[in-house]
């Protein structure tokens, strides 16, 4: 008899899972709280890496139609100083496809394929040990038990109580994000300065990043180190008091920079938050965690990636290893949390570098990646 596994959260890790145990022909019950898959923007671009989330998309069978989507000039990256000038300027060869950049909504749409995903089921709480199972609970009230319980559903993860009592905390860098559209046309010189990837510019513990997505759209990330409360005088849906309060923290910049920030739409806050570095909790049957749940790091391309590998790996521990689920979850975990642990150490100390009092860290962390 199959086991009754849910996921909860429809992000790349949980769909990953998913898609995998549906290739196997194995049912799962997914469970998102949104009410459909476009509720909400679907945020930037991602990197997928060769090793990582590209092998999650080949072990679900969907690498080909990943590269026919994806953007492999996308790799392209530009280092300025705050002046201007430019620093580093790195453009990928044709053939080169380690990590190349495909947008969050067509990602979720490739890998939703033929999933049946049952949406508005916002989840509370579960309960594992229960005589029929883990006991989900949802916010409507109902109740639904589980031989598996996945907790994919990100940061603020209502599975993870189930299994550690740990909860983020703030690293001290916040990131304001906006966004602009129709960049080719409506603003060709920052295009320019853009180019077919992302522009980064480093200044003394602050950092301004724009990222081309398709369709000529563009994120941009406003990171600076600042008390959780900064914009304590600020009203967030002010997006012109958000707008001034930023260009204030970044006065002196190069002004082709700031326009960046001057011709945003919009503006959303978002503190950056991780868990412990070593993560991990003593097992539970019937609830296990991945991604952000389990290891929430700082966002410099890893996230994404290992949710989706982990989901990946998950689903075929349960298709086919022993056939003790118990067994194959344990296993799992242990893999994780040992290359989840190397993977939030370096992207700690990459914070560190990047948001840093000494913008040369920055550069030398980037040479190192991507050697000049």
């Amino acid at each position: 008899m199959r086991h009754r596994i849910a996921v909860v959260g429809g992000g790349p890790g949980g769909l990953a899972f998913a898609r995998v145990l549906h290739r196997h022909d194995y049912p799962v019950t997914i469970l998102e709280r949104d009410p459909a898959p476009d509720a909400r923007p679907p945020g930037g671009t991602l990197d997928l890496h060769k090793g990582l989330g590209q092998l999650a998309l080949d072990k679900a069978g969907l690498l080909a139609e990943f590269e026919a989507l994806s953007r492999p000039e996308g790799q392209a990256m530009r280092i300025l100083d705050t002046d201007g000038t430019v620093l580093r300027d790195w453009r990928p060869r044709p053939d080169d496809r380690a990590n190349p950049e495909i947008d969050r909504g067509q990602l979720r749409d490739l890998l939703l394929g033929p999933l049946d995903v049952r949406w508005g089921q916002g989840v509370t709480q579960v309960v594992p040990g229960t005589r029929d199972g883990a006991l989900v609970h949802f916010a409507d009230g109902r109740q639904e038990t589980f031989d598996l319980v996945v907790g994919a559903d990100g940061a603020w993860s209502r599975i993870r109580p189930a299994v550690s009592p740990v909860t983020p905390h703030y690293t001290g860098v916040t990131s304001v994000e906006t966004s602009l559209d129709d960049v080719d046309t409506r603003h060709p010189g920052l295009a320019r300065l853009i180019g077919d990837g992302s522009v980064a510019v480093y200044g003394v513990n602050r950092s301004l990043v724009a990222q081309r997505n398709s369709g000529g759209h563009v994120k941009v990330y406003a990171k600076f180190r600042a008390p959780l409360d900064w914009c304590t005088n600020l009203d967030p849906a002010d997006d012109e008091a958000v707008r001034a309060g930023l260009l204030a923290l970044f006065e002196g910049w190069a002004a082709p920079v700031l326009d960046l920030l001057r011709r945003g739409a919009a503006f959303v806050h978002r503190p950056i938050h991780v868990l412990p570095v070593s993560h991990t909790w003593t097992h539970v049957p019937g609830v296990t965690l991945l991604g952000d749940a389990a290891h929430l790091m700082p966002p410099l391309g890893a996230g994404a990636n290992l949710a989706m590998l982990e989901g990946a790996e998950l689903a075929e521990a349960i298709t086919t290893g022993p056939g003790d689920l118990d067994t194959a979850v344990r296993a799992f975990e242990e893999r994780m949390w040992a290359r989840a642990g190397r993977w939030a150490e370096m992207t700690t100390a990459g914070l560190e570098r990047l948001v840093s009092q000494d913008p040369a860290e920055a550069l030398a962390l980037f040479d190192q990646v991507q050697p000049s």
